[in-house]
Order: structure tokens, then C-alpha cells, then sequence
């Protein structure tokens, strides 16, 4: 009777894991609406200045992104990895797309767009510009002209630039790189009588309709550098909420990041920089940096550069640049707890990538190699459970010499193992260490973007989504799409099976629940996984199939081990075939 109770109880757990997990997940961490094209969209309204301060007043507007992006005057930009325009009015970088990233798994479907012009509906842009009393300034609305350069490109920079007719000329230069960074140089020369004092800022403006969502496990939103660390503590509702967010200290970096992508602004000198973040209504969020004030003398010319990050995070990308002086730029990617594990093992994920030409084989290869690392621990496993073994009639007369007083038993056992050296937690030790790396692979599967799009071998084209072939919608032949925890895949089922084989090669618990929940476990964890990253399933069933043939390979080498369970399954079937005869 109780047997039947405990069963009860865990299937019980286990429905409320498996639906509970996909009610969580939708509720508190649902999928980002698609926006649709025609959608009304905000327009950033001329720069304002009050107390010296960047302010914006914002109202909803409608613009097409098509009839923004073919107005004359742009200034075409052309690099290796990117391409787009600079709107000459108020001299934005408002157009950028993404030449090795394309939108979805399929060759046509174009590059990816990350900046788009104020007032469309995927709005993101760049701008930089002054502060400052008494003078006349460029703003949102200043038509800037050409002075240097027709095309933006890696060998030929781009200069704007504009005069206030009150004997001030300002000029933006811009330049790109052979990746993502833009480096813009904003100088002002004063042709004046008297000296000025003015305030470079610049700044990241985007709307947040179209931002990754922001997840227990994935950081998307505003993102920091400063006083040694880097900051992922604001999301876009909390900045709504609270107001302006002023970072205190050193600001180096600061922008946004979704999960692949990211623009950040990089200051020359992050102890003349203050770093902000604000809603400026409507959905649409700013990032400024702005510099301590400088004097420009009569006939002199000051110049503040900084650098705009606009593209994909690639790891081997923003390490080159945290090389080049952008302190801990590659933390950018939020590897979480477990860097120390995740970032090695993306580095040798890359490395096999790179010798297989093959994201799954390379997963595969990974696992092995993790598991020729964990062998000595695997063993030490095997030989702990032969002991276990070993005592089990010694541990069986203690309970029943001892079954009225547990505090005796325990005494009793706690002796027994000491005498014998048997270490009761050392057969925990595999699982113990293994969890750690399933997380931090994880990380790596769900962040790193040269995993996206990967495809492996036949239906699965993209290992960072999860499995195509469900079950439910007959492989993709019904037109629908199953929800998150009944979207049972072939890699879904493969994992339940594989796991299930493993828990039947392992010596059978002693206790019936345990016996009970073992068998329901692997059918759980099958439901669970499924609307994981195909990668990362995966990396389970290849685990799992290497457990079994390590299994199989250490029973060999442990035949007591093995004629012991033999035993073991031949007194359960007595004893079963027994109750079975007394029913």
C-alpha cells in the first residue's frame, strides 16, 4: 500500500514538474512578439537642452523603413562585415545591417538589421553631439554636410560637418574597421573671440519592441562597464520604472545587448565620462555618455573621439577588442556563474568546430572529450558501488537488528563504513561535477551566435532552436505547432530512451520508490527537454550513450559488481513472482 501511495506521490511531482516548467517558462519568461512591418513607430524628437543635460521628448509617429532609407543625401557605408548609410540630418548612423547574418536558416532570407532610422518601428541609431550655454549648436534636425569622403568604408573614412556662422565649426569623422566598430572623432574649432565651453556627448537610442527577451538565465537590455565590472542589473521595465539610472564611477562602456547582438558606446576616457540610462516614452530607451566639459580657446581646435560597437557578439571579435584596450569587453557575453567552465569549453567547442567543420560533430567530440576527462572519477564511481555491494548483507542485518532505534542504526552503519572504508557519497561525485558543465554548456549552446544556424545532419538546420520534427504535428506534415512541453521530438525521444537504457544497466535500488522513480524519470526529463536548443539534447543522448558504453566497459572489468546485480535481479523476480502467487 505504501509502495502504491509513493507512486501516486511521484507521478504526481511529476506532472507538476512537467507542466509547471512550461507554465513558468510562458508566463514569466514568454517569447518576444513578432513586430509586424506596418506597425506605428516612434519618432526621437529634436535634441533639447536643460542643465546642460541630453533630454528628449518623444511622440509616436509613423514612418517606413523603406521610404526613410531611400531619402537623398546618405552617406553610404560599405565595410567587410557590415554595411549602411549615415543620415547627413542630424549625422546618425541609423542603417546598418549585418553581411554574415542572416535573418532566419534559410539562405534568402537576408542580413539582419540592426540600426534602423528614428520613427520606424525597429528603431536603433547612433548620434553624437554637444552640450553647452551661449553658443549655437548642431541637434537632431542640423543638416550636415559632406566635407571629406563619399563612402564609408575600411581605407577611407568620412567627414561631416557643419558651421554655426557665429565662428564655430564643428566636424564628425567617422570610421569603421573590418568587424563592427565605428570610431567617430567630434572636434570643434573656434573661430571666435572668446573662448567656449561645451559638453561632447553621444548616444544609443532604440525601441525595446524589438528586443530579445529577457530571461532567469540570459540578460537582455541595458549593459555597463564600470569599477571593474560589468553591469547587467537593469532591464528596460526596471529602467521605465525607476527613472533616469545615472551609473556611478567610471563609465568605459555602456549601450544595449540582446542575445546575439549589441551597440555600445566606448569612451576614450572613462574618468571624463558619465554614463546614463532613461526611457524617453513610447517603448524607446536611450544610452548616453557625456564628457566633462571642455574649453575651446579662441583659434584652437579640441577633438573628443569614441567608439560605437554595432554587430554580433562574437566571442574571438570582442576579445580582439578587449585586447585593444576595451576592459573586459568580452564579458559582454554573459557566461554567468560558470565562465571558469563555459568559456574553456566554448574555446574547445571552436577548436573542433573549426577541425570537423560540423557544429553537432563537433558537440559530439566535446563529449567525448569530457568524458575521457571524467573516466578516473567514473571509476572511482564503479569501485565505491562494488564495495556498496559488497556490505549489503552486513547492512541488512543491521537494519534488522537495529530497525526500532534509527539513531542506533545510524551509529551502527556510520562504523560499518568506516571498518570496511566505504565511502556512501563517492558514487554522487560524477553527478555532482557533471552539473556544473551541463549548465555551462548551456550557456555556451544558448549564447554563442556561431552556433546559430548551425545546421547538423539531415532535418536539424539549426542547433541553437530547438528539434523541427515533433511528434504530434507528424514531423512537420500538420500545419501546427504543438506547445513547448508536448513538442516531443525524434532527439527528445532518443534522450528518454537513452537515459532510460542507462538507469537499467545501473545496480536496481534497494528502495521501491527509488526503483519507481527512476523508471518515470527518464519520460519526465524527455518532456522537459524538448523545447531545449537541439544542441544541447544533443550533447545529453551523446553523454548518455557514452555512459553506457563506459558502463558496460567497467562491469566488464568489475565482474563481481556484475554477477551481484545479476543476483540481485534474480531475487526481485522471486520475490515479485512470489507476491504475485500470494495475491
Amino acid at each position: 500500500m505504501d509502495n502504491q501511495r509513493n507512486l501516486i506521490i511521484a507521478v504526481v511531482l511529476s506532472a507538476v514538474l512537467l507542466f509547471g516548467w512550461d507554465f513558468a517558462m510562458r508566463t514569466y519568461f514568454p517569447e518576444p512578439e513578432q513586430v509586424p512591418a506596418n506597425m506605428a513607430s516612434r519618432e526621437d524628437a529634436p535634441v533639447a537642452r536643460v542643465d546642460g543635460q541630453i533630454t528628449t521628448d518623444a511622440a509616436p509617429v509613423v514612418r517606413d523603413l523603406n521610404t526613410e532609407l531611400g531619402a537623398s543625401g546618405r552617406v553610404n557605408i560599405d565595410a567587410p562585415e557590415l554595411s549602411g548609410t549615415i543620415n547627413p540630418v542630424g549625422a546618425r548612423i541609423d542603417d546598418i545591417t549585418l553581411k554574415t547574418h542572416r535573418q532566419t536558416v534559410e539562405q534568402d532570407s537576408g542580413p539582419i538589421r540592426l540600426f534602423a532610422p528614428a520613427g520606424t518601428d525597429v528603431q536603433q541609431f547612433a548620434q553624437f553631439g554637444w552640450v553647452g550655454e551661449g553658443v549655437s549648436l548642431p541637434d537632431a534636425q542640423t543638416n550636415w554636410q559632406v566635407i571629406e569622403g563619399d563612402e564609408l568604408t575600411q581605407e577611407t573614412p568620412v567627414t561631416l560637418g557643419w558651421d554655426n556662422g557665429e565662428g564655430q565649426q564643428f566636424r564628425l569623422t567617422f570610421r569603421v574597421d573590418e568587424h563592427y566598430m565605428f570610431s567617430v572623432s567630434q572636434s570643434v574649432t573656434n573661430t571666435g573671440d572668446g573662448s567656449i565651453a561645451l559638453r561632447p556627448y553621444a548616444f544609443v537610442n532604440r525601441t525595446s519592441d524589438t528586443a530579445s527577451a529577457s530571461t532567469w538565465n540570459v540578460h537582455s537590455g541595458p549593459i555597463a562597464e564600470g569599477n571593474g565590472e560589468v553591469n547587467f542589473d537593469w532591464d528596460y521595465d526596471e529602467v521605465a520604472e525607476e527613472g533616469p539610472v545615472s551609473l556611478s564611477g567610471d563609465t568605459q562602456w555602456l549601450g544595449f545587448t540582446d542575445i546575439y547582438w549589441m551597440s555600445a558606446l566606448i569612451a576614450d576616457d572613462a574618468s571624463a565620462a558619465e554614463g546614463t540610462f532613461r526611457d524617453t516614452g513610447s517603448d524607446i530607451y536611450r544610452a548616453d555618455l557625456i564628457y566633462d566639459a571642455v574649453t575651446v580657446p579662441a583659434g584652437e581646435t579640441v577633438t573628443r573621439t569614441t567608439r560605437l560597437f554595432a554587430g554580433a557578439k562574437e566571442s574571438a571579435v570582442l576579445d580582439q577588442y578587449e585586447a585593444q584596450g576595451v576592459e573586459r569587453f568580452g564579458l559582454a557575453i554573459d557566461w554567468g556563474w560558470f565562465r571558469f567552465i563555459a568559456w574553456p569549453m566554448w574555446q574547445v567547442l571552436i577548436f573542433l568546430f573549426g577541425l570537423f567543420g560540423n557544429f553537432g560533430v563537433a558537440i559530439i567530440a566535446l563529449t567525448l572529450v569530457i568524458r575521457l576527462i571524467l573516466f578516473p572519477i567514473a571509476q572511482k564511481q564503479f569501485h565505491s558501488m562494488a564495495q556498496m555491494r559488497a556490505v549489503q548483507p552486513k547492512m541488512k542485518a543491521l537494519q534488522e537488528r537495529h530497525k526500532d532505534d534509527k539513531q542506533k542504526l545510524q551509529q551502527e552503519m556510520a562504523k560499518l563504513y568506516k571498518e570496511e572504508k566505504v565511502n556512501p557519497l563517492a558514487g554522487c561525485l560524477p553527478i555532482f561535477i557533471q552539473i556544473p558543465i551541463f549548465f555551462a554548456l548551456y550557456k555556451v549552446l544558448l549564447l554563442a551566435i556561431e552556433m546559430r544556424h548551425e545546421p547538423f545532419f539531415g532535418w536539424l538546420r539549426d542547433l541553437s532552436a530547438p528539434d523541427p520534427a515533433t511528434i504530434l504535428n507528424l514531423f512537420g506534415l500538420l500545419p501546427f505547432d504543438p506547445p513547448g512541453f508536448l513538442a516531443i521530438g525524434v532527439l527528445a525521444v532518443l534522450l528518454g530512451f537513452t537515459m532510460w537504457l542507462q538507469f537499467k544497466l545501473n545496480p536496481a535500488a534497494m528502495d521501491p520508490m527509488q526503483q519507481q522513480i527512476f523508471m518515470i524519470m527518464p519520460w519526465v526529463l524527455m518532456f522537459v527537454m524538448a523545447p531545449f536548443a537541439a544542441g544541447l539534447l544533443l550533447y545529453w543522448i551523446s553523454n548518455n550513450i557514452l555512459t553506457l558504453a563506459q558502463q558496460k566497459y567497467l562491469y566488464a572489468r568489475n565482474p563481481e559488481l556484475k554477477a551481484m546485480m545479476a543476483k540481485e535481479r534474480e531475487e526481485k523476480a522471486a520475490a515479485a513472482e512470489r507476491e504475485k502467487a500470494e495475491g
